[in-house]
C-alpha cells in the first residue's frame, strides 16, 4: 500500500549468494537474473530510475514463486517476497490485470455471487471435465489449462452454507473458524474434519459467516484495490467478534490464508499506521489449526489413546512455505500426525511445491509444473501412501504433480488425516 522503498532493501543486500541454492525459480532456470539477489538488484535499479519496468522486467518479477526460502536463508532476513509483491502492484498499474484474473478477484470480493458461481460450477463441471474421486481433469486443453491437469472439483454446497454459524459442542470456550476459499468451495472435507475435532475436544465453533477471502491471490498478483477492500473488511469483522467476546481465537486450516492475515496484512499496511496496528492486534488471535490444537488442547493425548493398538498407515509431510517459513509452524502438525500414523520424512523439508499463485498457475504453468515434478519425485522416494500438507494450494499442486508423475500417493490436509484417526 503506497510507495515502497525498494532501494533501501536492495542496498542492504551484500550479494553473498546464500539465498540461491534454495530459490525455487533459480533451481529451475539457473539464471542469476531470476535469483533473489538478482531480483533485489533489479528492484533497486528500477527504484532509482536506471531501468524501465518493461515487459521483460515484468516477466522476470512474475517468475518468483514467493516461497520465501530466500528470506529464511538471508543473513539479514531481507524481505524479497514483500519487494516482489509490491512491484507487482506497479506492474498491474502499468500493464493492467488480465480479464480472467479481474473476474476472479471480483468474485472473491462478492461472496454471495461466488456462492452462485460455485453452485453453477458444480452443476456444469462434468461438461468440460472428467470427474473421479473428488478431482477432475479437462476433457480437452483449454487456453492456459493443459489436458494433463488434475484439479479439485467444486462441491455441491459450500462448507459455510452447509452448517449453522454457531455449533454448540458443550464447551466453555468458542473459537472462530476461517475456512479459506478452497476449503469452502472445493476441499470441504477439511472443514468437516475441523468440526469433528472440535466436537471431540468439546470446543464450540463459530463459523464467522461474514468472513471474506483473505485476499492472498490478489496480493500476489498486484491487485491492491481488492486487498485493501478485503483486508479492512476482515479486520473489522474479526475485531467485532473478538471485542464482543463471541470468540477467543480464530483458527485457520490453510497456511496461505493464515500467513496473509497474520503476517502480510501488517506488511500491506506499512504506510498506514492505524490499519497496520489493527492488523497486528488481530494477528495475536490467529492460529494455524494444528498450532492451536498443540498449544491449547489435549488432542495429541486423545490421538494417542485412540490409536495405540491400531496398525498405523505410513505417511510423509510437505511443509507449506507459508507455514514453516513465514509462521515457524512445522513441529505442530508432525506432533499430532505421529500419534496416529508412521511419519516417514522426506530428505528435503524446505522445497516449495511450486504452486506460486494465480499467474504461475495460468500464464507460467510450465514453471509450476517443473517445481511440482521435482517435489513429486522426492515424495515418491519415501515409503508413504499419503503426503500431508496444511495448505489447499499445496494440496492441489501436489495432487496434480503426483498425478502427472504417475504416482498413487495422494495429498491431504493434516486436519483430514487427524479427523480420520479419531
Amino acid at each position: 500500500m503506497g510507495n515502497y522503498n525498494f532501494s533501501a532493501v536492495s542496498d542492504a543486500c551484500v550479494k553473498c549468494g546464500k539465498c540461491k541454492p534454495n530459490c525455487t525459480i533459480y533451481k529451475i532456470s539457473g539464471d542469476e537474473v531470476r535469483s533473489p539477489r538478482g531480483f533485489l538488484d533489479l528492484l533497486g535499479a528500477y527504484h532509482r530510475g536506471e531501468i524501465e519496468l518493461d515487459k521483460d522486467l515484468k516477466d522476470v518479477f512474475e517468475s518468483c514463486f514467493l516461497c520465501t526460502n530466500c528470506v529464511q536463508d538471508c543473513p539479514a532476513s531481507l524481505p524479497t517476497d514483500t519487494m516482489i509483491e509490491n512491484v507487482r502492484a506497479d506492474i498491474a498499474a502499468k500493464f493492467g490485470i488480465a480479464w480472467y484474473k479481474r473476474a476472479f478477484f471480483w468474485l472473491l470480493r462478492n461472496r454471495k455471487i461466488m456462492d452462485i458461481a460455485a453452485r453453477l460450477g458444480y452443476v456444469f463441471q462434468s461438461c468440460g471435465f472428467k470427474i473421479k474421486d473428488g478431482n477432475m481433469s479437462p476433457r480437452f486443453s483449454f487456453p492456459m489449462m493443459k489436458k494433463e491437469r488434475l484439479l479439485p472439483t467444486a462441491s455441491k454446497k459450500s462448507f459455510l452454507n452447509s452448517n449453522p454459524e454457531f455449533i454448540d459442542n458443550g464447551g466453555d470456550k468458542t473459537i472462530g473458524i476461517f475456512i479459506g476459499c478452497m476449503g469452502n468451495y472445493a476441499y470441504t472435507d477439511i472443514g468437516k474434519g475441523l468440526l469433528k475435532i472440535l466436537k471431540e475436544l468439546k470446543i464450540n465453533a463459530h463459523l464467522m459467516k461474514s468472513q471474506g477471502c483473505c485476499s492472498a491471490p490478489a496480493y500476489f498478483t498486484g491487485d491492491f484495490n481488492t486487498v485493501d477492500y478485503l483486508a479492512k473488511k476482515n479486520i473489522e469483522y474479526f475485531e467485532s467478534l473478538i471485542n464482543s467476546s463471541k470468540i477467543e481465537a480464530i483458527i485457520i486450516p490453510e497456511a496461505t490464508c493464515s500467513a496473509m492475515i497474520k503476517v502480510d496484512y501488517e506488511h500491506y499496511f506499512h504506510n498506514d499506521e492505524e490499519w497496520r496496528q489493527r492488523a497486528i492486534n488481530i494477528s495475536k488471535k490467529i492460529y494455524l489449526a494444528t498450532e492451536y490444537f498443540v498449544k491449547f488442547t489435549n488432542l495429541a493425548q486423545i490421538l494417542d489413546e485412540k490409536n495405540k493398538n491400531k496398525q498405523k498407515t505410513k505417511i510423509t509431510y510437505h511443509d507449506p512455505c507459508h507455514a514453516r517459513k513465514m509462521q515457524g509452524i512445522w513441529k505442530e502438525p508432525r506432533e499430532l500426525l505421529k500419534r496416529a500414523y508412521i511419519l516417514n520424512e522426506m530428505s528435503d523439508n524446505h522445497s516449495c511445491c511450486g504452486f506460486g499463485g494465480v499467474t504461475m498457475q495460468s500464464e507460467k504453468y510450465h514453471l509450476s509444473r517443473q517445481a511440482g515434478q521435482s517435489r513429486a519425485a522426492q515424495i515418491n522416494a519415501v515409503d508413504a501412501s499419503c503426503v500431508g500438507s496444511e495448505c489447499s494450494a499445496c494440496k492441489m499442486q501436489l495432487n496434480n504433480a503426483l498425478h502427472i508423475h504417475g504416482s498413487s500417493t495422494k495429498c491431504a490436509n493434516p486436519i483430514e488425516l487427524i479427523a480420520n484417526a479419531l
